[in-house]
């Protein structure tokens, strides 16, 4: 990932020797003979920071400056010219430069300068995402377990992460996709830049535009200043889209172009604008059975399946249960402060026996209830055993069927059951239910809904 700098002089010499010697640092130049070609270039190759020559004709450096920082007042820009006046420099501060140059200069200050304005960038960019990203990362989960299962899977998380390919994770809900998308981030050639998240399945088709792409000032009804989306502030780093399969079919198409040729406009411009973003998504569903039901765009099928990666249930894994229980009690107490507490034997093995319809988020969830609601140091499996509910059997959208037939009962049949049995546990409270099966309120509503519309379930739901 070569760092861009878009040098601006009218003068081919200066502009040429300018930009070997930022060459020879190490950086990626772009040119421009005046104004109107820098901004045109800012918008196709979106650069790190900018150099302009402070006089040239028609549009000269300050009047640049005051265009540049209204599309993005973010981008460094350090002013050069061959006067150095004192009024020159105090008057491109206070309109926002990043920093003043005379010629003649050395090569090891002008790269100095420029190396000073890339990293400005860059910290500001990482702070924005930061601030604009809504997902709560302070007590992510730990990719953890012993069973062959998740040994291939390490192998197989370590050989995607030096790549910059797409990754798609598959996997029911609660079996960790985050955590295996930031463990990828945290080992890849990326690991510096930022990381964002943004779940495809919490907003209208309108608003994940929105987030995805940005927009400008004006672009719709409330939209009062410009804003960046999830794409421009992941440059250079990497973007997770949760649950893919929950975009638009409108959408879909302007995912696949940013996947295929790196760019994308802001909801209401027309210029398009340059993006080095490694995409990893995440999903619940069998996206190839989406694709052959036309409810999936084929092509971005194909785009995001470039590194697949498939994550085992819990109920396949259950040798790992022991190190995730002892995990999930000492966060609990590094939270709270106080010692961790233990489960017995029996405890265990009770656990062991269940087959976790809500997978690791479930057992994480009821870990932490534990914690809470033992009296004693030591968690007993009489405190677990009502709310462990009777285990049913299921198989998952990403396991094949062994033994096809007679005697398989379909997977939306037993999920359904599953879910209604858990609903009836809780009285009806879609909340705990929810959170006990490890899936979204809103993934349950939805459910509920198109069973009551099939009349599979009562209407009383």
């Amino acid at each position: 990932m070569s760092t861009k700098v878009l040098v601006v002089d009218d003068k081919q010499m200066m502009r040429d020797s300018v930009a070997q010697t930022l060459q020879r640092a190490g950086y990626v130049v772009v040119v421009a003979a005046e104004g109107k070609s820098a901004l045109e270039q800012v918008a196709r190759h979106r650069p790190a920071a900018v150099i302009t020559d402070l006089k040239m004709p028609e549009m000269d450096g300050l009047e640049l400056l005051t265009r540049l920082r209204r599309a993005d007042d973010q981008l460094p820009v350090v002013l050069m010219t061959a006067f150095g006046s004192i009024e020159d420099a105090v008057r491109a501060m206070k309109q926002g430069a990043f920093d003043f140059v005379t010629k003649p200069f050395e090569g090891d200050q002008l790269v100095l300068t420029i190396r000073r304005a890339v990293e400005h960038r860059r910290l500001l960019q990482e702070n924005e995402a930061l601030r604009s990203s809504s997902r709560n990362y302070e007590a992510p989960l730990s990719l953890i377990g012993n069973s062959p299962p998740m040994r291939r899977l390490a192998q197989q998380i370590h050989q995607v992460a030096q790549s910059h390919g797409t990754v798609l994770i598959c996997g029911e809900s609660g079996t960790g996709k985050e955590v295996v998308a930031r463990t990828i981030h945290a080992h890849s050639p990326r690991r510096d830049r930022i990381m964002l998240c943004l779940n495809c399945a919490a907003l209208s088709s309108s608003l994940l535009e929105s987030e995805l792409f940005g927009h400008e000032k004006g672009a719709f009804t409330g939209a009062d200043q410009l804003r960046k989306g999830r794409f421009e502030l992941a440059d250079g780093g990497t973007l997770l889209l949760d649950e893919i399969s929950e975009i638009s079919p409108e959408l879909q198409a302007k995912l696949l172009r940013v996947l295929q040729e790196g760019q994308f406009e802001r909801v209401g411009s027309s210029l398009s604008m340059h993006v080095d973003v490694r995409v990893i998504a995440t999903t619940n569903r069998d996206l190839a059975k989406q694709v052959a039901d036309g409810e999936f765009r084929q092509d971005l099928f194909y785009r995001l399946n470039v590194l697949p990666l498939s994550l085992p249930p819990l109920r396949q894994r259950l040798e790992d249960v022991p190190l995730l229980v002892n995990h999930f009690l000492a966060m609990v107490a590094m939270r709270e402060g106080r010692e961790a507490k233990r489960c017995d034997a029996e405890a265990l093995e009770l656990m062991k026996q269940y087959t976790w319809p809500g997978n690791v988020r479930e057992l994480q969830n009821i870990c932490e209830r534990a914690s809470v609601l033992s009296r004693g140091q030591v968690i007993t499996a009489g405190l677990l055993q009502p709310w462990l509910l009777t285990p049913v059997p299921r198989k998952s959208s990403f396991e094949p069927n062994e033994l096809p037939g007679a005697g398989v009962r379909p997977l939306e049949e037993t999920e359904r059951e599953q879910i209604i049995r858990t609903l009836g546990h809780f009285g009806g409270n879609r909340q705990k239910t929810a959170e006990a099966l490890g899936i979204g309120v809103r993934t349950l509503g939805l459910k509920l809904k198109k069973w009551k519309e099939q009349n599979l379930v009562a209407q009383t739901i």
